[in-house]
Formats: structure tokens, C-alpha cells, sequence
């Protein structure tokens, strides 16, 4: 099974962050630009205070009457402290287990303390998917007589 490392090899190497002093619209515009659904929160880099999602805006401006150009993103992020996290070496289906069971769709990798890259249900998703391909591949060349 692959693992955490095997899935940042094959992503874009990018971190995207945002300061926790910028505004909750700000970081939307950043993640609507870089076509994610989520950014790391430091302030300084290599130093995470914690992570803006969707879910985050959804739930914690939208629903609560805020607005985001007002708001700040160190009032609605989900803090460092609170953040399941994986390593390098965690399996896919270690984190498969971890998103499902605790209900996040974001998964920061840490090697010792340092971050080191974000995983998302989506990255997850297509390993899974593309594992269980390859193997339907195998089996049908195998019942085909192609080995």
C-alpha cells in the first residue's frame, strides 16, 4: 500500500499559507486562485498555527452572520493544537481511516515537527481508486490468460 510520502511525491510541491491577520475573504480569493480547498495558517514559515478550510467559512462566518471581508482568519481557523496530523510513512489507508472516522477532509504531514505538505480526501481518494484499477487490471488479465 502507498504511503503519505508516495502521494506528496506526485503533488505539487507548493505550500499554500496565509497569515493569521489576513481577512477570511483574502483567503478565499487565495484559495479560489490556487484551486484548493484549504490553506495553512503561520506566521512565520515552518511555524503552523493552524489551518483555514471551506468547512471553516461555511460554519463559522457564513452560518454565524460574518463577514468575511471583516473577519479575521485567526478568529475562525481550526488550531495546530486540535489538528489530526500524519507522517511521511503513514499508509494511505491509515489516513483512509483517519478522515472517515473523524469526519476532516485535510490531513497535515509532519517529519518530527516540521510541516512538510497537506494531504486531502481527494489525494486520498484517487490513490484508492487508483490502486484498486491496477489491481481489477491484473485480475482480468490473469482470468484472461494474458500472464
Amino acid at each position: 500500500m502507498k504511503k503519505v510520502r508516495d502521494l506528496l511525491a506526485g503533488k505539487n510541491k507548493a505550500i499554500y499559507s496565509v497569515s493569521p491577520h489576513s481577512t477570511v475573504f483574502e483567503a478565499l480569493q487565495m484559495m479560489v486562485e490556487r484551486e484548493v480547498g484549504a490553506l495553512m495558517v503561520w506566521e512565520e514559515e515552518g511555524k503552523v498555527l493552524g489551518i483555514i478550510t471551506e468547512r471553516d467559512y461555511a460554519r463559522k462566518v457564513v452560518l454565524k452572520g460574518k463577514k468575511s471581508p471583516e473577519t479575521k482568519v485567526e478568529e475562525i481557523m481550526t488550531p495546530a493544537r486540535v489538528l489530526f496530523t500524519v507522517k511521511p510513512d503513514t499508509t494511505v489507508e491509515e489516513c483512509m481511516i483517519l478522515i472517515t472516522g473523524k469526519r476532516i477532509r485535510h490531513l497535515p504531514v509532519y517529519e518530527g515537527n516540521k510541516f512538510i505538505g497537506l494531504v486531502s480526501i481527494g489525494d486520498v481518494l484517487k490513490s484508492i481508486i487508483s490502486e484498486q484499477e491496477s489491481l481489477i487490471e491484473q485480475l482480468s488479465n490473469y482470468i484472461a490468460g494474458k500472464f
